[in-house]
C-alpha cells in the first residue's frame, strides 16, 4: 500500500508502463448503458446534508480557532505546563486548524463543483446559488471558472481544445529537433538542484491556482497572451456569458470588501490564521487533484485526428488522494473523477458505485494509482515536461527527452481500419445530453 512505501510507483502504474498503449475501443454507449439511471439523478435531501455539513465544519473550526490563543494564556486550562509546552500546544493546535480548515473549504470547493454541474439539486437556480456562495467565499469567480471548466469536459485531453494544464512543446523550449537533441540540450534546460525543484513545486501549489485565473498559466495556448477569468470581455467566454461573468467579479469584490472591513476590525494576524493560511491550502489541494487527474506520465494526450469524447474521457486517473479523508472531506473528487468524466451530471455521492460499473467495461483501460499521491505529485511535476509537435497519440517526456510510454502502432493500425469517433461517442436518444451545436460532442445541458 502506498502509505507503507511513499516513494514507490504504485503496480497499476507499474502495469502501465510495461504495456504498451493502445486507445480504447469501448463505446459511450457501453459505459452509459452499465450504469442504472438512478444514479444519475440527485437526492436532494443528501446534497443538502453535505452542503450543511460543510458550512458547519467550516464554521465550527473558525470558532474552535478563535480560543487557541486566548487558551494558551491559561496553559490550557493547567492541562499543559507554561513555557514551551504550551508554545507548542498552541503552533500544534493552529496546524490543524490550518490543516482541517483548509480541508473543508477544498470540499466547499468540490460542492461548488458539482453545484455548476447541476447535480446537487433538480433547481437549476438552487444549483446556481449554492455554487456561487460557496465560490465567492473563497474568491473564485464561480461563472468564469464554471465556463473553461466545462469547456475542458467538452475535450478532455485534446491538445487543440482543452482548457486546462495543456503540455508545453518542445518548442517552447527551444529544443532541437528530437533527431539532433543530446543529452546537454536536456540538461541545459531541464537540469536543476533539488531545492530549485522543490520552490517551484511550491510556486505552483501556492499561486498557480491564481496564475491560470488570471494568466490563463498552462490554460489552452489558442488564447492570447494575458488571457484571464476576470474579463467579461475575454475570448474565454461566448458574448451571452458576460453578465454572469460580471456577476461573478462584484461577488469576489464584495468577499474581498467583507474581508477587508474584517481585517480592519480584528487585526492582520487574525486574518493571516482565521482565512489566509487555510486558503493557501485550499489552492493547494484545487491545484494538487486537478493536475493528477490528466497529467501523469502513462497517460496519453490525443491530436485531432485520434481523438474522440471517449477516448477523452478515458485519459483520466483516479487515486486515493488522502485515503478517508479524501472520500470524507473532497467528496470523492480524485477517488472517482474517471466516473465524472463520462457522467457528468450524477451526483459526487453516487461516484463509488458508478466507478465500480464502468471498470467492469473500462478493464484495462480503466486508470487507478494507487501511488502515494504526494509522490505521484512530484513525479508528474518532474517527468511531465513537455510533448512533441508530432504524432496524434502523445506521451508527456521527461528531462532526458524520453517517454514513459509508447504507442502500439500494429495495433492501433488495426483499431483505426474500423474506428470512428461519431460511432464510439453515439448514445441513445434518452441517454444523449445535449449535443453542442458546433462540435457535436456531448456536454453538459447547463453549458448552453
Amino acid at each position: 500500500m502506498s502509505f507503507l512505501n511513499p516513494f514507490k510507483n504504485g503496480r497499476e502504474y507499474e502495469a502501465r508502463l510495461r504495456k504498451p498503449f493502445v486507445p480504447p475501443s469501448v463505446t459511450l454507449k457501453q459505459i452509459h448503458d452499465a450504469v442504472p439511471k438512478e444514479l444519475l439523478k440527485p437526492t436532494e435531501w443528501i446534497s443538502m446534508y453535505y452542503v450543511l455539513r460543510d458550512i458547519a465544519m467550516c464554521s465550527g473550526f473558525f470558532y474552535i480557532a478563535t480560543l487557541i490563543d486566548p487558551l494558551a494564556k491559561t496553559s490550557y486550562g493547567g492541562y499543559v505546563e507554561p513555557g514551551w509546552q504550551t508554545t507548542s500546544a498552541r503552533w500544534a493546535l493552529w496546524a490543524a486548524y490550518w490543516w482541517f480548515q483548509g480541508l473543508v473549504w477544498g470540499g466547499m470547493f468540490c460542492l461548488g463543483h458539482d453545484a455548476g454541474h447541476g447535480t446537487l439539486f433538480n433547481s437549476r437556480m438552487l444549483n446556481q446559488t449554492v455554487g456561487y456562495i460557496l465560490h465567492v467565499f473563497l474568491l473564485i469567480p464561480y461563472s468564469a471558472w464554471r465556463s473553461t471548466h466545462h469547456a475542458h469536459h467538452k475535450a478532455t485531453a485534446s491538445m487543440e481544445r482543452d482548457e486546462n494544464y495543456i503540455p508545453h512543446l518542445r518548442s517552447h523550449f527551444s529544443l532541437p529537433e528530437e533527431k539532433k537533441a543530446q543529452a546537454a540540450d536536456y540538461a541545459e534546460v531541464f537540469e536543476e538542484t533539488p531545492i530549485w525543484t522543490l520552490s517551484r513545486m511550491l510556486i505552483m501549489q501556492g499561486m498557480g491556482w491564481w496564475l491560470y485565473l488570471t494568466r490563463n498559466t498552462l490554460g489552452s495556448k489558442m488564447y492570447p497572451p494575458g488571457t484571464n477569468h476576470f474579463d467579461p470581455w475575454s475570448p474565454l467566454f461566448k458574448p451571452t456569458q458576460r453578465p454572469s461573468i460580471i456577476i461573478s467579479d462584484l461577488g469576489l469584490v464584495a468577499m474581498a470588501t467583507i474581508l477587508y472591513l474584517l481585517t480592519r476590525q480584528y487585526g492582520l494576524n487574525a486574518f493571516m490564521k482565521l482565512y489566509f493560511v487555510p486558503y493557501l491550502m485550499v489552492n493547494h489541494w484545487i491545484v494538487m487533484f486537478t493536475y493528477l487527474h490528466h497529467s501523469d506520465p502513462t497517460i496519453p494526450h490525443y491530436r485531432r485526428t485520434q481523438w474522440s469524447f471517449m477516448r477523452g474521457a478515458a485519459a483520466t486517473v483516479d487515486r486515493p488522494l488522502l485515503g478517508w479523508m479524501g472520500r470524507f472531506f473532497l467528496h470523492n473528487i480524485s477517488h472517482d473523477h474517471v466516473a465524472h468524466h463520462f457522467f457528468i451530471k450524477a451526483p459526487f455521492y453516487n461516484g463509488p458505485k458508478i466507478t465500480k460499473l464502468i471498470r467492469r467495461v473500462l478493464q484495462d483501460h480503466y486508470n487507478y494509482d494507487s501511488t502515494n499521491t504526494f509522490y505521484a505529485l512530484y513525479r508528474s511535476f518532474t517527468q511531465c515536461l513537455f510533448v512533441e509537435e508530432e504524432g496524434d497519440i502523445i506521451f508527456y517526456k521527461n528531462k532526458h527527452g524520453q517517454a514513459a510510454r509508447k504507442v502500439d502502432e500494429r495495433v492501433l493500425r488495426e483499431i483505426n481500419n474500423r474506428w470512428d469517433p461519431k460511432a464510439q461517442d453515439a448514445l441513445d436518444e434518452e441517454d444523449k445530453p445535449m449535443m453542442d451545436e458546433v462540435t457535436g460532442e456531448p456536454v453538459d445541458v447547463e453549458t448552453q
